[in-house]
């Protein structure tokens, strides 16, 4: 029986499982039956992903947009627009929530749903395909009440569970008020009924899920409802548990942290959203933080637990300037995050970003995924130059290949614990990549080591047998018996280090573990912090 509603969008790869699509098809009560979940990824042609869909031969087809597909997926609307002008085409999800007076894919479709749509979807298709009505073009969803959606994550299925990403929230909502990002207009913070979501999580387990992804905003902004679910997965920890959170950087309490503790290395991920480290740029954009209770947290991780770091820095915010932002970069490399993920501003639809763009001749793309151009501070050929740094540092500085050999680049002295300017010993060598030719992307991993050997011998002539033992260290770091010809020396010594422990871990997070990890203990001096 060919389904009467098909609920689908085009995920940016295809581990990313398209969460939003599975809350819609959970809330369809009745109509569940009759509705079906088809995942592509934008990597298909249009055309290609259009047969699919109409073979199955829907009344009505759901798309989730985001800033990642809205281009192909306006393609392959056209398309099904041309093949089939009576399927009714209904809009949901970020990109299309703000500003739809004159975007084309919001014209090609019948309804647009912005906001949270895991009610009011259900809704549309009642009116629309039982009663016969004909609802507004757009429709605004009411924020709805976590107790009243269902869950969706019995509808993650088997191949699901064994190859993609599984995504999970125990609440929605941000209390902050950041004007570069959408969560700053989902206010307030609410929370799904913690027993249900943990009887859900335990049947995920049970399926033999054992990496999960928190979508939280602010996973410990209430730390009772952290510390529960921390302790849940405690008390069910072995080998290749991997968890994902968004955290708040400068609220970690001590009952919190006895919990963090007691995690066996790399199990927990922290996305830390610093952005800027500059309190003008910070007061600017209405963002509030702590630097010192900041600093004291990554300490505390980075020395009494075994929490992977990923920090998160932004290029473009209105009135920093490059220096301004190597002085951030340097500070937040000091507090030792195992990763930073250099980010290029985005104005995304509906943020109060734009209130900036007169007075900082803030200038960004027309197109997803609609980045900063330039600014007054930044013309555009210093932003492309931050642009390769980004990708360059994510290929080098945040693989966790160079962990030994990287701090060659703007140490003189390999020994000296307090680099003069990381940022700048990178730059130089992300300009010197972008003149070889070098990609940001897709480069070999033998060639990563022979670039990198190539530049540390012209900055260091004199030392080209250490950099070589270096090189060769972080070669063999994984468990590599081998070597590349390049980085054979006589005057290398040792042996490989054993391979990383809890090698089920994602490969980037196994390899930031060092061979011997560090053993939890007590926190000498705990923060205070209100709950």
């Amino acid at each position: 029986m060919s389904p009467t509603i098909l609920l689908s969008t085009l995920n940016a790869r295809y581990p990313h499982a398209a969460f939003g699509l599975r809350y819609l098809h959970a809330n369809l009560a009745e109509l569940q039956p009759f509705a079906v979940i088809r995942e592509f990824d934008i990597n298909q042609r249009p055309i290609d992903i259009a047969e699919q869909i109409l073979a199955l031969n829907p009344s009505l087809v759901g798309f989730g947009i985001y800033i990642w597909n809205v281009r192909p997926t306006t393609e392959l609307i056209a398309l099904l627009r041309q093949l089939r002008p009576n399927l009714v085409i209904v809009l949901g999800g970020p990109e299309v929530s703000h500003e739809t007076d004159h975007q084309e894919i919001v014209q090609l479709a019948d309804h647009v749903i912005t906001g949270e749509a895991d009610l009011a979807f259900a809704d549309l298709c009642r009116r629309r395909l039982v009663q016969g009505e004909i609802p507004p073009h757009i429709l605004h969803a009411p924020i709805p009440d976590p107790a009243r959606i269902a869950l969706p994550y019995a509808l993650y299925n088997d191949a699901d569970c064994a190859h993609r990403i599984i995504y999970v929230e125990a609440s929605r909502g941000c209390p902050f008020t950041c004007e570069f990002c959408l969560s700053s207009l989902d206010i307030p913070v609410r929370q799904f009924p913690l027993g249900p979501f943990l009887d859900a999580l335990q049947q995920l387990l049970d399926r033999g899920v054992r990496q999960f992804k928190f979508v939280d905003r602010t996973f410990n902004l209430h730390p009772v409802v952290s510390r529960r679910i921390l302790q849940f997965f405690l008390e069910r920890c072995c080998p290749g548990l991997f968890v994902h959170f968004e955290m708040v950087p400068d609220r970690l309490p001590e009952p919190l942290r006895e919990l963090i503790a007691q995690f066996p290395p790399g199990t927990l991920q922290f996305e830390v959203g610093i952005q800027t480290l500059n309190p003008e740029v910070e007061q600017r954009i209405s963002r509030r933080q702590d630097h010192s209770r900041m600093e004291d947290n990554f300490h505390w991780l980075r020395t009494r637990s075994g929490v992977h770091i990923h920090a998160d820095l932004i290029v473009g915010l209105p009135g920093e300037s490059m220096e301004s932002f190597a002085t951030g970069f340097n500070r937040l490399l000091g507090f030792n995050p195992q990763e930073i993920q250099v980010g290029i501003l985005k104005r995304l639809r509906g943020t109060p970003i734009i209130r900036h763009d007169a007075a900082f001749g803030m200038k960004y793309s027309p197109y997803p995924p609609y980045e900063i151009l330039e600014n007054s501070d930044l013309d555009f050929a210093t932003l492309a130059r931050l642009r390769r740094f980004a990708g360059f540092w994510d290929l080098y500085g945040n693989s966790g290949n160079f962990t030994s050999s990287l701090p060659r680049l703007w140490n003189p002295d390999p020994t000296a614990t307090s680099p003069p300017s990381a940022f700048h010993g990178f730059l130089r060598f992300s300009d010197w990549l972008h003149e070889q030719g070098a990609r940001t992307s897709g480069v070999a991993l033998p060639r990563q080591y022979q670039l990198l050997l190539q530049h540390l011998l012209a900055l260091h002539p004199d030392d080209a047998s250490g950099i070589r033992q270096s090189l060769a260290t972080d070669y063999q770091k994984p468990g590599r018996r081998d070597l590349p010809p390049f980085l054979q020396d006589q005057s290398i010594t040792g042996t490989p280090e054993r391979p990383a422990s809890n090698p089920r871990l994602p490969r980037r997070q196994a390899r930031h573990l060092p061979a011997a990890a560090p053993v939890p203990g007590p926190d000498p001096s705990p923060e205070t912090s209100p709950t």
